[in-house]
């Protein structure tokens, strides 16, 4: 049987080995190490925010070694996974389809978003459990003639305490995550590597291969070598992966960026809902109820109980303009997004307002981003083949890095069914 490398086990990683266990003997490659939820108490934390001991929001991966914060040059704060399961263990479990950008290069995934239907389990149906305090806030968007629409979560909400820490990771494994697909792939006799870190290929240009996988693994340097390799590090850590091959991406990076508009509503309990039970589609953004930690935690104007705060998400769809370099995260805000990012505000004050919010009340967090992808966008060349023409034979990209345009939403179910699309792709060449 012949061998293939995955490096990555979030979304795309971990979807693309199980379906390529079949066909080859899969090894999997993940820097970080077994994902572990936050084990702290949320509310002893905040009573250390005046302290001054949370002073920058790249601490938190001291409290929580899963979640890794980086600043890009415009002191955007990017959030990403670094643990079996990648940023699936961070994500609120919600999954939208959202593939406008592959549509117009002529990619149908129908196919594949049904095969996902049948194997992860996604519903709408939660309604019954949403507080008094988001049915009001979904009233109040339906009157502004917002439109919300449940989300659909990867959840099982017979097994959810409602515990609103979706973030931090699930306790009670209601919460579907990637590292599910894993365990699946180990079972059929995948090897699951932790704490190794690929840092390059070796790429041989006589045959146009990927003939080594360098890797630090333990604090020493170790290779290895298959027939496919498949890269799925993420949008930020592919690129500088093919960066240090000597393989050249776009400047096309885009984040998501989201900004939460707070405030302070007595006894709101948003700490304890269900994070994003819906969500609002606008012109290059989406707006959703969501309890903000980073911003809690660091931000001073959030310095209020947990429980006496209301929050509204703007997910921005920003410009495809900026990088992932190996030195920095080069990442700015262009005009049109902060003309977006301002009608965002505007709508989410309109929606406290409707609850009763006086501005004076009202409170914005910090920008940050956890969405990154686009370096090296699929084209319409590339709807049969998913490869571009600068990678070696043997390579493929499975995460984000491929999509062309920001969705401005969740992408993991998106993500999910570009990965399976891609297996079939590399089960049927790599195996002729």
């Amino acid at each position: 049987m012949k061998k293939a490398i995955v490096i990555g086990s979030g979304a795309g990683g971990a979807m693309i080995a199980k379906e390529l266990q079949d066909h080859f003997q899969v090894t999997i490659l993940e820097a970080g190490g077994e994902f572990q939820p936050f084990a702290f108490s949320v509310d002893k934390l905040a009573g250390l925010r005046k302290t001054g001991l949370f002073l920058d929001e790249r601490m938190i991966s001291m409290l929580f070694p899963a979640m890794r914060v980086q600043k890009a040059t415009s002191d955007m704060v990017m959030v990403h996974g670094r643990c079996t399961g990648g940023t699936t263990t961070l994500a609120t479990g919600s999954a939208l389809r959202y593939d406008k950008g592959l549509l117009k290069l002529g990619i149908h995934l129908d196919e594949e978003f049904e095969e996902l239907a049948q194997e992860v389990p996604l519903s709408t149906d939660h309604e019954k459990y949403w507080s008094s305090q988001t049915k009001a806030l979904f009233d109040a968007c339906v009157q502004l003639g917002f439109q919300p629409a449940p989300t659909g979560k990867l959840v099982d909400f017979d097994r959810c305490v409602h515990c609103g820490r979706c973030v931090l990771g699930c306790r009670t494994g209601a919460k579907w995550d990637s590292r599910r697909l894993l365990t699946e792939s180990i079972e059929k006799g995948a090897v699951l590597k932790t704490n190794c870190k690929v840092t390059k290929l070796g790429i041989d240009r006589n045959d146009n291969t990927v003939h080594t996988v360098y890797a630090k693994e333990g604090g020493k340097q170790t290779t290895y070598s298959a027939d496919l390799v498949v890269l799925a590090a993420g949008g930020l850590g592919t690129p500088i992966v093919l960066e240090h091959s000597g393989i050249t991406c776009e400047a096309t990076l885009f984040v998501d960026p989201v900004l939460c508009v707070a405030a302070q509503v007595p006894e709101a309990g948003q700490d304890h809902h269900i994070p994003m039970p819906f969500v609002m589609q606008r012109d290059g953004y989406m707006l959703s109820p969501y309890m903000d930690y980073l911003s809690f935690f660091f931000n001073k104007s959030w310095r209020l109980p947990s429980r006496n705060i209301l929050s509204i998400m703007i997910k921005l769809s920003d410009s495809s303009f900026g990088a992932s370099r190996s030195s920095k995260i080069e990442k700015e805000l262009t005009l049109t997004d902060q003309e977006r990012l301002k009608a965002g505000v505007s709508d989410c004050k309109a929606i406290l307002g409707k609850m009763g919010v006086a501005e004076s009340d009202i409170f914005l967090g910090t920008l940050n981003a956890g969405h990154p992808g686009g370096m090296l966008p699929l084209t319409s060349e590339e709807q049969k083949s998913f490869h571009n023409r600068r990678l070696p034979e043997n390579l493929y990209i499975a995460d984000a890095t491929l999509l062309p345009e920001s969705m401005g939403n969740p992408p993991i179910w998106t993500i999910l069914a570009l990965a399976k699309r891609i297996a079939k792709v590399c089960t049927a060449t790599i195996t002729l």
